[in-house]
Formats: C-alpha cells, sequence, structure tokens
C-alpha cells in the first residue's frame, strides 16, 4: 500500500510517494509564491497528480505549518500560510480522486520519527524540533497526542523566564526565545557586536555585520574548535536541557529525539544539552532517564510521517490520542 505525503511550508510543498515500510518511492516539489489557501491547494493537487501517477495511491497525508483541528480537517490558523479556518481536506478533496487528512508539521515529523526514525524502539516520545522556533511532537503510549482541540504539543511556548524577550506569540519569556537557532543566532550577533576578540572568527565569518551572519557558520566554526561557538553551542544546549527536563516532570517519556537544523551540531549540541537535562530532572537519581537522541529522518520526516498518519486512518488503524 502506498500513500502520499506532502510537507507545506510558507514558500514551497515538498511531496513524498510513501510505501507501508517509510521507504520513499518518488518525490516532488512545487513553488507556492505568496501563500494562500488557494495557491497551496493548486500546487498540493498538482504534486499529488505527479506523484500518483501509474500507482495504487491510498490517500494523502499535508503536514501543514499552523494549527489543524483535531478532525484534520480545518487549519484553525497557518500565519506563513495565509490561512485561517481554512478548510482545507475539503477544498483538496475537490480537486483530487483521494481522500485527504491533515495534521500539524511537527506531529507528522514526530510521528514519522516514532514510526520510521529514532524512536521505532520507544513507546513514550518527545520530538523537540530547534529551527527558527521550537515545535515538537508528543507519542504517549504508543499513540500521537493532540489534545481536546488540536493545539497540544506548542512546547516552545512553556514560559521558562518570567518577563523574559518578547516571543512573536505575543508572551514573553517562552522557550524557543532561549532554545532556538533564532536564540543562538541572536546571541552570536550580540557577541559580534560588543567588540570582544573572542569572537574575531565570528566577525570574520561576517565581514563584520553582524547581520549578515548565519546559523551554519557558528556550527562550522564549532566543529573546528572555536571556543567562541562552542560556548554559544553550550548555552543554547542548557536552555535545550532545561526545557527538556521540565517536559518529562509531565510527561515521562522514555526517548527525547532532537531534530532540526541546529542538531547538525550533534554533540556539542547534545552533549550540554543532557547534562543540563540530567541536573534539572524531578526525581533525579529514583528514575530512568529518557534517551537523548538526535533525528534520523531529516527533512523527510514530515512527508513520511504525513504518508504513514494517511496510511493508519484510511486503513482504519488511526494515530491520534
Amino acid at each position: 500500500m502506498t500513500t502520499i505525503g506532502l510537507d507545506v511550508g510558507g514558500t514551497k510543498i515538498a511531496g513524498a510517494l510513501v510505501d507501508e515500510d517509510g521507504k520513499v518511492l518518488a518525490r516532488a516539489r512545487r513553488e507556492t509564491g505568496i501563500p494562500s489557501a488557494e495557491s497551496v491547494a493548486s500546487a498540493s493537487a498538482d504534486l499529488v497528480r505527479e506523484l500518483a501517477q501509474h500507482q495504487d495511491v491510498k490517500g494523502v497525508g499535508m503536514a501543514v505549518a499552523g494549527v489543524v483541528d483535531k478532525s484534520g480537517a480545518h487549519v484553525v490558523y497557518g500565519t506563513n500560510l495565509g490561512m485561517q479556518d481554512e478548510p482545507m481536506k475539503q477544498r483538496m478533496e475537490s480537486l483530487i480522486d483521494y481522500p485527504v487528512i491533515l495534521d500539524n508539521d511537527a506531529n507528522a515529523a514526530a510521528w514519522g520519527e516514532f514510526q520510521f526514525g529514532a524512536g521505532r524502539d520507544s513507546d513514550d516520545m518527545l520530538l523537540v524540533t530547534v529551527g527558527t522556533g521550537i515545535g515538537g511532537g508528543i507519542v504517549v503510549d504508543q499513540r500521537l497526542l493532540r489534545g481536546a482541540y488540536g493545539f497540544a504539543a506548542e512546547i516552545g511556548h512553556m514560559r521558562v523566564v518570567v518577563d523574559g524577550p518578547q516571543c512573536g506569540c505575543g508572551n514573553r519569556g517562552c522557550w524557543e526565545m532561549y532554545a532556538s537557532g533564532s536564540a543562538l543566532l541572536r546571541s552570536a550577533k550580540e557577541l559580534v557586536s560588543s567588540g570582544t576578540p573572542h569572537a574575531a572568527r565570528l566577525r570574520e565569518a561576517c565581514g563584520g555585520r553582524p547581520k549578515d551572519l548565519k546559523g551554519q557558520a557558528i556550527t562550522e566554526l564549532a566543529k573546528k574548535g572555536d571556543l567562541a561557538c562552542i560556548e554559544l553551542l553550550e548555552d543554547l544546549g542548557h536552555w535545550l536541557g532545561e526545557g527538556c527536563a521540565s517536559m518529562t516532570a509531565i510527561l515521562d517519556p522514555d526517548m527525547i529525539v532532537i531534530g532540526g537544523g541546529v542538531v547538525e551540531a550533534g554533540d556539542l549540541l547534545l552533549d550540554p544539552a543532557r547534562h543540563a537535562y540530567g541536573r534539572q530532572l524531578t526525581a533525579r537519581g529514583h528514575r530512568p532517564v529518557a534517551r537523548f537522541v538526535p533525528a534520523a529522518l531529516g527533512n523527510d520526516a514530515g512527508m513520511i510521517g504525513a504518508a504513514a498518519i494517511a496510511a493508519e486512518v484510511y486503513d482504519g488503524a488511526g494515530a491520534d490520542a
């Protein structure tokens, strides 16, 4: 049995034909231009038609960068997609001959990692995606947790500092203000702007212009042994580990999977995160410690997860809790 998984972002849509073992059989992508419900649906339908040629497709899963209602039919809001209370399932099914199910992109990535990636031998898994912000997906007792209304796992907006910096969500002191790729870049730019000789290699990497600094440069310099960049990743890892410890007090996962672009730093990020996690863990010394591992599926996680959700839903099993 094959299904199609779509990973719908603000400027592009990536799609894959996926078999029941999570193997990508074919892939394609489309640019959306200025995002809107119409442009996303049109490009998505075009992708589905391309991938479905001469294939026995069971259904389509769409991983959407936004909040999706628990039924998997509406995008409640997706700021980067130009959508609010959008009946995308109905819109898509009017364009193609396959049933469609929607989910949040981080949920889909979590399900992909749980089924076919780093979480394959886990029953209770927390996925933390460290990118521009922090996304998350939660698997409890082998089922994806969506909450009563589909809003669960917005973990980046857990408040960790009272009256901290204002987050894009409108609140202050959210976790993603301290443990995201944006937080790493902000700290690095401040270091360069300070004029300290400690940031000499960072300053060279951006030509002395902090606004031109890229996150990838921080990781590359850290891997080459630059002390300032190593310390920046240590600080990020500290915040990441502390937040995961707070999540563990609530969820008690047996595995924490770290994904997103910043995870390319490997143990330069994960070792400080593991240390901070162990120091802040509730009942430390008297409980098993969750495994901290990097994600395995990379940028394919959302597509594979969306396809797997569609496979389970349209096979009658269901992935939600």
